[in-house]
């Protein structure tokens, strides 16, 4: 008997050892970045291990001046170019910041999409802008500011948008044309003040520059521009390194969580970065022979381009080649960085819709 018992012991032991090889194993969550991006071979996601050496090559043969660039795939650093860590000018992806910013408040009730323009300035929200507004022009919502649906055609306080292009003032009624307006843009940063009685760049530290663990976010490098004889509505420049832009990237691409927090409601994450106009919409027409529509401020991929690998991608996108991608089929972000009071020759999104397409190429 004395032997019996460790003989059956040790067959228990084996059963139970067997039975645990065979449970489950629980899949581990997302990474998220902690004070430094982990980094990460691109063969780790299946990668070519040549991927280094194409991406270098197309970057110095397209000789568009990138001054930073990072690709994030699985919460990781697979490839950098450049300065990550230096502070310069947004340019128009600001907009999509402000988007991003908008959710939470859309959220909890703080902003009310179907406002309309004239209902905010009767309540002293926002101001009358110069000159006045039509009054077809006051019933635009929120909502029609955001997807750059206005029927607003009062110019904005800054240029860089398609004023060229716009229709007489009174022409369109509100949400059913699409025409990019930086007065559509800036109104919106107005109103996100008037709301939430919080200055644009303060709540840009709260609710993200700080959660997020921004590395080179400065407050004081953040200021307003444009001309107020012009508009009232002033456009809100952000300067952000292109690591920093990679963590704005990688909370929508985890649809607004960021480890076991909801930083924007995932519902937003969505809306926002779908085709509220589509491709066959945009206007002037010549934007419909390129690759996107257009969201709420985001650049979301639309038409027959969008299948395969970049299927549902999105992108924030600023004059100059300042641009944040969102690449949900490769679980994938890129950021990257111009300095256009450097570089000053013409610069074209194709170069870095380019570099995409090549990553895309690289993945096996």
């Amino acid at each position: 008997m004395r032997f019996l018992l460790p003989l059956i012991t040790l067959t228990f032991l084996l059963v139970a050892c067997e039975k645990k090889e065979k449970l489950p194993t629980i899949k581990d969550g997302p990474i998220y970045p902690g004070a430094e991006w982990a980094i990460a071979s691109p063969e780790k996601y299946k990668f070519s291990p040549n991927t280094k050496n194409e991406l270098d090559a197309y970057l110095e043969i397209s000789r568009n001046r990138v001054t930073g660039l990072v690709v994030i795939v699985g919460g990781e650093m697979i490839y950098s170019h450049g300065q990550i860590n230096e502070l310069s000018y947004l340019a128009s992806a600001r907009k999509s910041i402000m988007s991003m910013l908008y959710g939470k408040y859309v959220g909890n009730g703080t902003i009310n999409l179907d406002r309309t323009i004239g209902n905010l300035i009767s309540t002293g929200i926002i101001p009358e802008d110069v000159g006045g507004l039509m009054p077809i022009e006051k019933e635009a919502t929120i909502r029609h500011c955001l997807a750059a649906r206005s029927g607003v055609y009062h110019l904005g306080s800054n240029t860089g948008d398609d004023r060229a292009h716009f229709p007489t003032r009174g022409t369109k009624e509100p949400g059913t044309y699409f025409m990019y307006n930086n007065w559509d843009f800036n109104v919106n940063g107005s109103i996100f003040e008037g709301l939430t009685k919080m200055n644009i760049y303060d709540a840009f530290g709260v609710d993200f520059a700080v959660p997020l663990r921004f590395q080179d976010w400065d407050r004081g490098k953040q200021v307003k521009g444009g001309s107020t004889s012009i508009s009232l509505y002033r456009a809100y420049h952000f300067y952000l390194s292109a690591r920093d832009m990679a963590r704005l990237g990688y909370l929508m691409l985890r649809n607004g969580m960021w480890n076991d927090t909801q930083i924007i409601p995932k519902d937003w994450v969505i809306e926002s970065t779908s085709a509220i106009t589509p491709l066959n919409e945009m206007n002037p027409t010549s934007r419909r022979n390129g690759t996107h529509g257009y969201g709420y401020m985001w650049w979301v991929r639309d038409g027959n381009t969008n299948t395969g690998a970049l299927r549902g991608s999105y992108l924030a996108s600023g004059m100059g080649g300042q641009l944040i991608a969102v690449v949900p089929e490769l679980d994938m972000v890129v950021a990257q960085k111009r300095d256009a009071n450097v570089h000053t020759s013409s610069y074209s999104d194709s170069y870095f819709l380019g570099f995409i397409n090549l990553l895309a190429s690289l993945k096996d």
